[in-house]
């Protein structure tokens, strides 16, 4: 399903096609440079690169014959430059792979995937922070209760929710940005990284043309840290869309219906009710950021390998990377067609704002007895003692239950308030002052 729904662009990094395009690339890199250090003749290196030249021709012929080759050889590396040799079909390919070790080629061309890759999930998040960015200005001051522990706190606006959203996505953008330079690093040092059959110079020129750069010091392969890092980017986005998606999902709840994902003409939404419209596409993103965490998890898992190198970690990232890359990719797109196309519905914000009649004011009032001269024991009880009232009248069945005027007609209250100061006291705008500088400070 994921890639089937995923972006072609971001299933091509991963293919068998990119990956042996890239390892042929750094093939090439380092011969030229070789020849530059007067190691390959350059009449070699012509024929090493008209073979090449005809294995870019042909990538997927190149794959299968790979493949081929690594069913006997059962390495897929040696299956490559098998393959490529076969091409050249002359002496000069001796040359190729010369001074290189596997991971030479399997883990500098992992890097430039991993790059490719996150400069395609940073589109995504730049997308995403411009739909959100416009509904969070389109509801700058639609006003909505705020909750804390599922209940009922202050009023805030719809257009607040999704300013948040804008700067955790930005956080985001960041971690992503710093996972692709963590990411960026190559090496062709050899069989344990002493570069004792490849000039380091070899090696900081294949890394300049494939823009990364190379590992200051490596062994067989490039320390695990770093692809722990990048993966760990990717779960931490995953999170956070997580940690929206359960928002609104909450808010499509029939009872409080303030949001609801896009319901499309011809949807069907249970296949034994027809009245339903299930949050869905929220509850598909929750679950999906499970999968990132747990791959996360696995690259950890990678960081220890014996001594200078062992292979416990390749099967792993075989899995993980593409999947990832693949998932958030997804992921990202979803969250951007749902935000596009959110339903919101500021009548029902307005009517649930009203289910507590009125005692999101509590604190205004606390404050305003403490500012009068009260300690706040004496204030907060008397604030308490006027909500508990009111519950009781709700609770009651009556219609009548309302906090303002529960506090106007307590004597031990009202004595403190000048006529009319209370119900000026307790309004949105009091609360919603404010909202325009938090817009500024993020730049909406």
């Amino acid at each position: 399903m994921i890639q089937r729904y995923s972006r072609p662009e971001m299933r091509a990094i991963w293919t068998d096609e990119n990956k042996l395009r890239i390892w042929l690339q750094i093939e090439l890199l380092a011969g030229e440079a070789l020849v530059e250090e007067g190691v390959v003749p350059k009449p070699d290196f012509a024929k090493m690169k008209a073979g090449a030249d005809a294995c870019f021709g042909d990538l997927k012929a190149l794959v299968e014959r790979q493949k081929e080759l690594e069913k006997t050889l059962n390495h897929d590396v040696i299956g490559f430059t098998t393959a490529v040799a076969e091409k050249i079909n002359d002496r000069a390919s001796r040359w190729l792979h010369f001074g290189l070790t596997s991971s030479d080629i399997i883990d500098t061309a992992f890097a430039v995937q991993m790059v490719q890759s996150a400069d395609l999930l940073l589109a995504d998040v730049e997308k995403l922070r411009q739909s959100i960015a416009r509904r969070a200005k389109e509801h700058k001051l639609t006003p909505c209760i705020g909750r804390s522990h599922g209940i009922h706190a202050e009023p805030t606006t719809f257009g607040l929710k999704l300013a948040l959203m804008y700067d955790e996505f930005g956080r985001a953008e960041e971690r992503l940005q710093r996972a692709r330079e963590a990411a960026a690093v190559g090496k062709l040092s050899g069989a344990v990284g002493t570069s004792a059959h490849l000039s380091p110079k070899v090696e900081e020129s294949v890394c300049e043309k494939l823009g990364i750069r190379p590992a200051p010091i490596a062994t067989q392969v490039i320390p695990r840290d770093l692809h722990a890092e990048f993966m760990n980017a990717l779960a931490l986005a995953g999170a956070s869309i997580e940690r929206w998606a359960v928002e609104f999902r909450h808010l499509q709840r029939t009872e409080v219906l303030e949001a609801e994902e896009p319901f499309t003409k011809g949807q069907k939404g249970s296949s034994a009710m027809p009245h339903k419209r299930n949050p869905i596409t929220w509850e598909r993103l929750t679950g999906l950021a499970r999968v990132l965490r747990a791959n996360a998890m696995a690259a950890l898992e990678n960081v220890a390998l014996w001594h200078e190198r062992d292979i416990s970690h390749s099967s792993v990232e075989r899995i993980i990377f593409p999947d990832s890359c693949t998932l958030l990719d997804y992921m990202f797109g979803l969250l951007i067609r749902l935000m596009d196309g959110l339903n919101v519905y500021p009548e029902n914000m307005k009517k649930n704002l009203g289910l507590s009649l009125g005692m999101w004011n509590s604190q205004t009032v606390l404050l305003a007895l403490i500012r009068k001269g009260l300690t706040r024991e004496e204030a907060y009880e008397l604030v308490q003692r006027a909500a508990m009232k009111t519950w009781e009248v709700k609770h009651a069945g009556r219609d009548d239950a309302d906090f303002v005027a529960q506090l106007t007609s307590d004597p031990e209250i009202a004595k403190h308030f000048k006529p009319g100061e209370l119900e000026k006291l307790c309004s949105l705008d009091f609360h919603l002052k404010e909202v325009e500088s938090r817009f500024k400070k993020l730049g909406l």
